[in-house]
């Protein structure tokens, strides 16, 4: 029989380059992969130490699958108290934008450079750059680009990770003749809030390519009979309001607390808290992002 020590190294060397990777292209995708590495890793590798050194007189399948339920465990309070440093951290939940004075900042790498050129190549055009504070120095960038008829938005959002590394995702936006805003996404982070009843707003984690987040965007509105109309207000307005809207909703139905209590009790109430971990899961390990209409 196969030595478990063998299959255990061998992975641990394809996460090692997974991390090397994820450095460089800041991809969920890889993210995802990685995180299912380490429990495994974890679960297997914990099993084999105390099974070798004879620490507990049990199969070792068993102790796998008692470190697998250990890992679940950490790194459930691991987010749980991450929750609860964000909800009293004056980090905002909705950040409010504002212009951008160094410009269209774009990374140059050439990944980011190709997203650009495909919007151009395909009839968008820039329309305004915003930045969002979200900590002392440390901004949101998004570069708002829209289509011929101004019926379709996209907004390129640059997140600063961890390692210099930078990531990229996009929010499309439609309204509707009837007043429905329409969003299509694929950010991967969590949300767990509600959204306004005349939103109907799509989360896709796993689609990274643009082409096919605008394809699924127009196909929706198409499947739902919906006819786009323009937009009658500049990004920064657009999107401020909106923030609005999220923060006051969510405050109305219990996801956060009343404005004067923040300070004192954080930004989350406890069912908020429950239902943003739940997304950490269902995100972190697989890529599934829970619809909250």
């Amino acid at each position: 029989m196969t030595d478990p020590a063998y299959p255990l190294i061998a992975l641990m060397v394809v996460s090692l380059v997974l991390i090397q990777l994820n450095q460089r292209y800041g991809s969920p995708i890889l993210a995802i992969l990685n995180r299912w590495l380490r429990w495994l890793i974890f679960a297997f590798g914990a099993a084999y130490i105390v099974a070798d050194f004879e620490w507990i007189d049990r199969p070792y399948w068993v102790l796998v699958g008692a470190f697998f339920l250990v890992w679940f465990l950490g790194e459930t309070l691991y987010n749980w108290l991450a929750i609860s440093a964000l909800s009293l951290s004056p980090l905002p939940l909705f950040p409010r934008y504002q212009l951008n004075p160094n410009g269209d900042e774009w990374p140059t790498h050439k990944r980011f450079l190709r997203i650009r050129d495909w919007l151009r190549a395909n009839g968008f055009k820039s329309v305004q750059p915003l930045r969002a504070e979200l900590a002392q120095g440390i901004y949101l960038r998004a570069s708002v680009y829209q289509d011929a008829d101004a019926k379709l938005r996209v907004q390129v959002v640059f997140f600063p990770a961890p390692g210099g590394t930078i990531t990229v995702s996009y929010v499309l936006t439609s309204i509707t003749a009837g007043g429905f805003r329409y969003v299509t996404d694929n950010l991967h982070i969590p949300f767990g809030g509600f959204y306004p009843e005349d939103w109907s707003v799509e989360r896709l984690p796993w689609t990274r390519g643009l082409s096919r987040l605008v394809a699924r965007h127009r196909t929706r509105l198409t499947l739902d009979g919906m006819m786009p109309v323009s937009f009658s207000q500049e990004p920064l307005a657009d999107i401020n309001l909106s923030q609005h809207q999220l923060d006051q909703l969510n405050t109305e139905m219990g996801f956060l607390v009343a404005q004067p209590e923040r300070e004192e009790r954080g930004k989350i109430t406890q069912q908020g808290r429950y239902r943003v971990w739940k997304e950490i899961w269902t995100l972190d390990y697989f890529g599934r992002s829970a619809r909250y209409q």
